[in-house]
C-alpha cells in the first residue's frame, strides 16, 4: 500500500454561509465547522485544498432536467409566491425551502464533486474529497430529501468517461435512491446502499429485492437495517460485502458517500455508530487502493458531522489524530487551564478554533455509540448477508465497454498547475475563514444553538 496518497479536498467557505430556514434539520454550517476543525488539526498541509468552480447550468444539465435547472437558476424566496405549480412539480417546500443563494449553494456543492472526479480522471489526485457533496436524494427532474442537485450522478457521469465500472457506496441512514436511480438500467455503475429501512423511514425505497433492470439487473445492492445498528455489525456486513463487490465487480474508481446521520445521536437518525465505526468504513475502503472521491451527506447533529468527517479526512490522509489540545507546538498530556478557567486534562480537548465552544462540555473529537437496543439479529445480518452475495454470484463477470473517444470536460479541460488560476488554490490556513451568521443562533430549534453564545 502506498504510503502517500495524494489527496485533493475541495472547500469554498461559502457553501457554509446559506440558511435553509428555522427550524430545519439541514445546517450547511456544519460545513464550516468540519473545515476549521480540519485547519487546528493542521490535516491542511498534508493535502492540496482548492476553491470549486460553481457549475455551470450547462453542466447540472448533463443529468437533470433543462427546465428544472432553469427553475433553480431563477426561482428566489421573494417571488417563489408566484409560482405555486412550478413549486409543486418540482418538489420544493418544507423539506426542500427555496432560500437566498439557493443556486449558487448547488453550483458550488457540484462543482466541488465534479472538479474532485476530474482530478481523478487526470491522475492528479489518488483520493478527492468534498465534504459538501453526497447530496444523493436528488431527482433528474426535482428535488428530494434536503437536495436539489444531485453532484454525486454528476461526479460519476464525469467518471464514466475515464473509468468503464464506477462503485458507488453509501453509508447514510438514509437510502441513496437518487444515484440508484440515475444508475438502475446499467452495469457501468454498481451502487451499493446501507441504510434503515422499514416503518416509513424516508425515502421508502431501497429493500433488498431492489436489484437493479434491464443491463442493470443485479448491479443495485440494497442493505437493508433496522434501529440500533451498532459497530461491530456494521462493520463485519460492510467488509463482507464490499470486499466480495470489489472483488466480483473489479471497479476502477469508487465513490464513497459518508453520510454522517448514521452515528449514534443523530437527531434524523436512529443507528448506533460511533465516529470510530464509521471512519472504519472509510479506511476499509481506502485500502483497495484504487482512486477514491469521498463525499458528505446527511447529518443533523452538526458537531458529530464536524467530528465525524475530520476524524475521516485524517483516515485518508494516514494520520492519527490524538484525542488533545495543541499546546506550545506539541500535544499536551498534563493537566491546563481549559475555555472556562478551570483547570483540566487537554488531553482530551480538541484543538482551539473558531467553533470549539459546538464541542462543550468535553471538547472530545470522538463520540461513542449509544445505548439503543440492536434490533437486528445475527439471523436477520446473515439472511440480508446471503442475499446480496447471492446476488453477485449472479454476475458472470465484470462487465467491458467498447473504447471510444473521450468527450471533453466542459470546464478546465486540462489541468496544467502553471496555467491555473492562484485564486482557485486555496493554500493557507487563513484564507477560507467564516463569518459566523447571526440567525444560526435562534430559539426552538432543539439543537441547542441557541445556548451557545455563551460557550457553554
Amino acid at each position: 500500500m502506498p504510503s502517500k496518497d495524494r489527496i485533493a479536498y475541495f472547500y469554498d467557505g461559502d457553501v457554509g454561509n446559506v440558511y435553509f430556514g428555522p427550524n430545519h434539520p439541514m445546517k450547511p454550517h456544519r460545513l464550516c465547522m468540519t473545515h476549521h476543525l480540519v485547519l487546528s488539526y493542521e490535516l491542511h498541509k498534508k493535502m492540496e485544498i482548492y476553491r470549486p468552480h460553481k457549475a455551470y447550468p450547462v453542466e447540472l444539465a448533463q443529468f437533470h432536467s433543462a427546465d428544472y435547472v432553469e427553475f433553480l437558476h431563477r426561482i428566489t424566496p421573494d417571488t417563489q409566491h408566484l409560482f405555486a405549480d412550478e413549486l409543486a412539480r418540482y418538489n420544493l417546500g418544507e423539506d426542500c425551502p427555496v432560500f437566498e443563494n439557493l443556486f449558487e449553494f448547488c453550483q458550488i456543492y457540484a462543482g466541488g464533486t465534479i472538479d474532485a472526479a476530474r482530478r481523478l480522471n487526470h491522475q492528479l489526485c489518488d483520493i478527492a474529497i468534498n465534504w459538501a457533496g453526497g447530496l444523493h436524494h436528488a431527482k433528474k427532474c426535482g428535488a428530494s430529501g434536503f437536495c436539489y442537485i444531485n453532484d454525486l450522478v454528476l461526479g460519476i457521469l464525469e467518471l464514466l468517461k475515464f473509468h468503464a465500472r464506477v462503485l458507488y457506496i453509501d453509508i447514510d441512514i438514509h437510502h441513496g435512491d437518487g444515484v440508484e436511480e440515475a444508475f438502475y438500467f446499467t452495469d457501468r455503475v454498481m451502487t451499493v446502499s446501507f441504510h434503515k429501512y422499514g416503518d416509513m423511514f424516508f425515502p421508502g425505497t431501497g429493500d433488498i429485492k431492489e436489484i437493479g433492470e434491464r443491463e442493470g439487473k443485479y448491479y443495485a445492492i440494497n442493505v437493508p437495517l433496522k434501529d440500533g445498528i451498532d459497530d461491530a455489525s456494521f462493520t463485519r456486513l460492510f467488509k463482507t460485502i464490499i470486499a466480495k463487490v470489489v472483488e466480483t465487480y473489479l471497479p476502477g474508481v469508487i465513490v464513497l458517500q459518508c453520510g454522517a446521520d448514521s452515528l449514534a445521536g443523530d437527531r434524523l437518525g436512529c443507528f448506533n455508530l460511533s465516529i470510530e465505526g464509521h471512519s472504519e468504513c472509510v479506511r476499509f475502503v481506502k485500502k483497495f487502493n484504487l482512486p477514491l472521491l469521498v463525499t458528505g451527506g446527511g447529518g443533523y447533529t452538526k458537531e458529530n458531522v464536524a467530528r465525524c468527517w475530520t476524524v475521516e479526512t485524517g483516515v485518508l490522509l494516514d494520520a492519527e489524530l490524538p484525542n488533545g489540545r495543541r499546546a506550545g507546538g506539541h500535544w499536551s498530556v498534563g493537566p491546563s487551564i481549559g475555555r472556562a478557567g478551570l483547570v483540566r486534562s487537554s488531553s482530551v480537548e480538541i484543538p482551539d478554533n473558531e467553533y470549539a465552544k459546538y464541542f462543550a462540555p468535553d471538547y472530545t473529537l470522538k463520540i461513542q455509540n449509544g445505548n439503543m437496543e440492536n434490533l437486528n439479529s445475527k439471523s436477520y445480518l446473515s439472511t440480508i448477508k446471503v442475499q446480496v452475495l447471492e446476488s453477485l454470484r449472479c454476475i458472470q463477470h465484470a462487465p467491458g465497454v467498447q473504447m471510444q473517444e473521450v468527450p471533453p470536460d466542459f470546464y478546465i479541460p486540462d489541468f496544467d498547475e502553471d496555467e491555473q488560476n492562484p485564486d482557485e488554490r486555496v493554500g493557507q490556513h487563513t484564507q477560507d475563514k467564516q463569518i459566523q451568521r447571526d440567525d444560526e443562533y435562534y430559539d426552538g430549534d432543539n439543537d441547542n444553538d441557541h445556548n451557545m453564545e455563551d460557550g457553554l
